[in-house]
This record gives C-alpha cells, sequence and structure tokens, in this order.
C-alpha cells in the first residue's frame, strides 16, 4: 500500500503538472475534478506548496516562476515517457502509463529511456534473457498489472538483474530490492542485455 507520505508527493506534482500544463491561473474546482484524492490531502499539498513558494493562492490557483521550474520538470519526464509509450500502446494508454511512471523514476531512468527510444531492438522476455543483467524497455501488462509491477520498482529505463530461477517464477534484483516475480508476468517484461560495470 502507498504511505500517506508518497500520496502527498504524487498529489503536490499532479497540481504542478495541472498548472504547469494549463499554463494560467486555474480554480480548485477544476484541479479537483482532474487530481482525484479527499479534500483533505487536496488542501494539504495546496498548503505545503504555497508554503514552499511553487504556487500563489488568490482567487484561483497559479505557479510562482520556482514552480514553473519545478512544473516543467514533471512535464518534460510526462512527455519524453508518454513518446516512448506511443511507440507500442495507444495515446490514452501511454498517456495514463506516463501520469503513473513519473512520480517514480529517477533523471538516470529518463535517460536510459531516452537511450532505448533511439534503439531499434525492443528486447527480449526477461524469461528469455541469455545472460544476468538486462535493461527493462517494456512492461506489456494491463494498466492495474503495470501500476503493481511499477509500485514494486520494476519499470522500463531500470536495470534488472536474474538471481535465481525457481519453479513456476524468477527471482530478481532491481536496485537494493530483491522480488520474486511470476514466470507469466516476467514473460511480459521486455528488456535488453546490460553490460554490468
Amino acid at each position: 500500500m502507498v504511505e500517506t507520505a508518497n500520496i502527498l508527493e504524487i498529489v503536490k506534482e499532479d497540481i504542478l503538472r495541472i498548472l504547469g500544463e494549463t499554463k494560467k491561473a486555474t480554480s480548485l474546482k477544476f484541479i479537483k475534478s482532474v487530481v482525484k484524492v479527499r479534500g483533505s490531502f487536496l488542501s494539504e499539498a495546496i498548503e505545503n506548496l504555497q508554503k514552499k513558494g511553487l504556487i500563489k493562492v488568490r482567487k484561483n490557483i497559479s505557479l510562482t516562476k520556482k514552480g514553473q521550474v519545478k512544473a516543467e520538470n514533471i512535464l518534460r519526464k510526462h512527455l519524453i515517457l508518454e513518446n516512448y509509450f506511443k511507440k507500442a500502446r495507444n495515446k490514452k494508454e501511454a498517456d495514463r502509463i506516463a501520469h503513473i511512471l513519473e512520480h517514480y523514476i529517477s533523471e538516470e531512468v529518463i535517460r536510459n529511456i531516452r537511450e532505448i527510444s533511439t534503439l531499434k531492438k525492443k528486447g527480449v522476455s526477461l524469461t528469455e534473457l541469455k545472460q544476468q543483467n538486462g535493461l527493462i524497455t517494456d512492461i506489456v501488462l494491463g494498466i492495474r498489472l503495470f501500476e503493481r509491477v511499477v509500485s514494486m520498482g520494476i519499470f522500463p529505463g531500470e536495470r534488472i538483474e536474474i538471481i535465481k530461477e525457481i519453479p513456476n517464477g524468477i527471482i530478481v534484483g532491481v536496485g537494493t530490492k530483491k522480488i520474486v516475480l511470476d514466470k507469466n508476468i516476467a514473460r511480459k517484461i521486455k528488456v535488453l542485455e546490460y553490460e554490468k560495470s
């Protein structure tokens, strides 16, 4: 389950992204219609963004210069992700995936996604990887399972290591985590060979 602090961060980033996309002062009503969380989370997020000097709240809500920089960074990540996923999925799915991933990924992962988007290779299934290390190029799952896998720290642009195969599963390492994946899910994770340095 996602911790309350993480939900608050996601809500704050969503508010900044919305304000960055609209490029103008926006009503609280509009923000509520897009960011579908409890009113208390929304109020806390807006208060926190205001205290950090990222937004101004008057009749409507707008970005400060500092907030514009942060919003542009979130939008940049979103667009890189959306463009990457539009190659294999429809625009609506690509947009949804970008909304999920923009909250979780690092700048290193964004750089990796930019690099792999220039390659013609799509990768092979994780279960077919001939070596121990790979770079995830895609996760070909429906949105709900995709979200679940991402919440474990497995996402495109991330390095993955096969630690051990077990009956009906694979133990993988991603970052500092060890995760057991069902082979049916592992088959849906596409990877490129990656040389560990």
